[in-house]
C-alpha cells in the first residue's frame, strides 16, 4: 500500500482504499460510548484500526492530501471533550497496536507501541522487577500513547515528574504521512533539536505517537502509606515542607482530600473510612519504606508532627490491602459523579494560594448554585488540584450552566496566575480560556506550528485553539 497515490482514494473511500487494514463502519462505532465521560455512543464515517506504522502512515497520507479530518483515540479517558467526533470524521485508533516490544533491566527501559494499555505495562514491567513510575486512576483504560499526548502525570510526579520526564525515544507519523523515528535509549543524547517534545503533550496536533522508549525505575520495594486528619490548610501546608524536607529521597505521593471530598466518597454505602469524617482536610502520604537505621522514617515524622499540633489524627496501613483501601479512597470518585451534571476541572497554582482560590471559588459556586457542591482534591506538592463541581436540583434547569461553572472557576484562577490544565490537557474544553495560562505570542508560535507540520489541518481539528 506504500505506492498508492491520492488520485486512488478520496476522502469518502478511506476503507476501500486501504482494505488491509480492519476498519468499523457507522454501525459499529455506535456501539462504542464516546469517552468515560461521555455516554453518548460515538458517530463517525469510519474507524480504522492499524497494526503497523505503515498503515498509520497510509491513513494520514491520504487524509492529508483529500482533506479528510482524522481524530485520534487511544482508551478515550479524557476529561476535555477531546474524543468526540461527527458523522464525516474518521477516526484512528491504536488499539491494535498494544504489543510491549521490549523490557530492559539493564538499560532500565521499555519499548513499547502506543496502543498498550497502562496498567497493562506496568504488570509486565513489574514482573521484570523494576518499576514504571507514571500512575493514574485511569491506568486500567488509558494507553501509553493518550499518556504521551497529554503529557500524563498522577500521583507519583513529585519524585519522577510529568510523562515528558520518562520519554527517552520516539517513532511518531506526522500528519501528512511522513514516519519520524527517533527510538534513542540513552537518558543523555544532546544530539540537536529534542523532537519528540513536539509530540509530548500536544494532545495529537502535531502528529501520531506510534512508538515510545520509556524511562524505567528499580522496583521501589515496600512502602509506608499513611492517612492523616488535619484541621486548617496551614497545617497542611507545614506538613508537606516538613515531609519533603525529612523524606525527600523516599517521598512517592502527597495527595490532599478537602474535608467534602472525604466525606462525599466514604458516605453511607460508600469506601469505608480509614479515619473519622468531618475533619477539614486529608492527607495520604506514600513512602519507600525505610531501612533499619535508615534515618527517620515516615512514622517517625508523623509522630513528631502529632506532638507539634500539625496532625490532629492518622493511621498508617499496616498491610498492602488496607494500602489499597486508602488509595481507593483517594482515587475512587464514582459517588460524586452518581447525580450528574458533575463537571471536572485539573488547574495548577502555587500552594501558598489554594485555601484563598477554593474560597473564592466556593463562594461564587455557592451564589449561583445554592443546593451545589464543590468536592476538591489533588497532588499538592506538585501544585494541582482536581475540582468536580456538582450544581445540584435549583441549577438544573439553567442553560448557561456549564457557563457559570467555569466562570467560578477560572476568572479566580486568573487572579492567582495559575494554568487552567495542570495534566488534563485543553481539549475542546478550555480552549476559550487558554489566554489565561498563554500569552498571545505563545498561542501564535503554537498556530504556526500546527500549520507547518499538518498544512491541511486534518489531525484532531479544533482542539486546544482554532487554526
Amino acid at each position: 500500500m506504500t505506492g498508492l497515490s491520492a488520485s486512488e482514494a478520496d476522502a469518502g473511500k478511506l476503507p476501500q482504499a486501504l482494505p488491509d487494514i480492519d476498519w468499523l463502519d457507522t454501525d459499529e462505532i455506535r456501539l462504542r460510548q464516546t469517552s468515560y465521560w461521555d455516554a453518548s455512543s460515538l458517530t463517525a464515517r469510519a474507524l480504522a484500526r492499524p497494526t503497523t506504522t505503515e498503515e498509520v502512515s497510509n491513513v494520514l497520507r491520504i487524509a492529508s492530501s483529500t482533506g479528510q479530518p482524522v481524530f485520534t483515540h487511544g482508551g478515550r479517558t479524557t476529561c476535555v471533550d477531546a474524543v468526540r467526533t461527527d458523522a464525516g470524521d474518521i477516526i484512528l485508533s491504536l488499539e491494535r497496536m498494544n504489543r510491549i516490544l521490549e523490557i530492559d533491566p539493564v538499560e532500565g527501559i521499555a519499548v513499547v507501541e502506543a496502543g498498550v494499555v497502562l496498567q497493562a505495562l506496568q504488570e509486565a514491567v513489574a514482573q521484570a522487577g523494576m518499576f514504571l513510575p507514571l500512575d493514574l486512576g485511569a491506568r486500567g483504560t488509558c494507553t501509553i500513547g493518550g499518556n504521551v499526548a497529554t503529557n500524563a502525570g498522577g500521583v507519583n510526579v513529585l519524585r519522577y515528574g510529568m510523562m515528558r520526564n520518562l520519554v527517552l525515544g520516539m517513532e511518531a507519523v506526522l500528519p501528512t504521512g511522513e514516519v519520524i523515528s527517533s527510538m534513542n535509549r540513552m537518558l543523555k543524547n544532546n544530539s540537536g533539536f529534542d523532537l519528540k517534545q513536539l509530540f509530548i503533550g500536544t494532545e495529537g496536533l502535531l502528529g501520531v505517537v506510534t512508538k515510545v522508549v520509556l524511562r524505567l525505575e528499580p522496583d521501589v520495594g515496600a512502602r509506608d502509606v499513611a492517612m492523616l486528619a488535619l484541621d486548617d490548610f496551614d497545617a497542611v501546608l507545614k506538613l508537606q515542607a516538613d515531609t519533603k524536607r525529612t523524606l525527600a529521597a523516599r517521598l512517592l505521593s502527597f495527595e490532599v482530600m478537602w474535608g467534602a471530598y472525604y466525606d462525599a466518597v466514604t458516605a453511607d454505602g460508600g469506601h469505608r473510612p480509614p479515619l473519622p469524617r468531618e475533619a477539614p482536610f486529608y492527607v495520604l502520604v506514600e513512602t519507600v519504606a525505610a531501612e533499619a537505621g535508615g534515618g527517620e522514617t515516615l512514622l517517625s515524622l508523623l509522630e513528631r508532627n502529632l506532638e507539634g499540633g500539625i496532625i490532629a489524627d492518622g493511621v498508617v496501613a499496616g498491610s498492602e490491602r488496607e494500602r489499597s483501601d486508602f488509595w481507593r479512597v483517594r482515587d475512587d470518585f464514582e459517588r460524586i459523579l452518581a447525580e450528574p451534571p458533575v463537571y471536572l476541572y485539573d488547574v495548577s497554582l502555587p500552594l501558598r494560594s489554594m485555601e484563598a482560590y477554593v474560597g473564592e471559588v466556593e463562594k461564587a459556586f455557592r451564589d449561583a448554585f445554592p443546593d451545589g457542591a464543590l468536592h476538591v482534591f489533588g497532588h499538592i506538592c506538585d501544585g494541582n488540584l482536581h475540582l468536580f463541581l456538582a450544581p445540584g436540583t435549583a441549577g438544573s434547569d439553567r442553560p448557561d450552566m456549564r457557563r457559570t461553572a467555569d466562570e467560578a472557576v477560572y476568572t479566580a484562577l486568573s487572579r492567582f496566575e495559575g494554568a487552567i490544565s495542570a495534566e488534563h490537557g485543553i481539549g475542546r474544553e478550555k480552549k476559550e480560556w487558554l489566554p489565561i495560562s498563554r500569552s498571545p505570542e505563545e498561542i501564535a508560535l503554537m498556530r504556526t506550528l500546527k500549520r507547518t507540520l499538518d498544512p491541511a489541518n486534518i489531525l484532531n481539528r479544533g482542539l486546544v485553539f482554532d487554526v
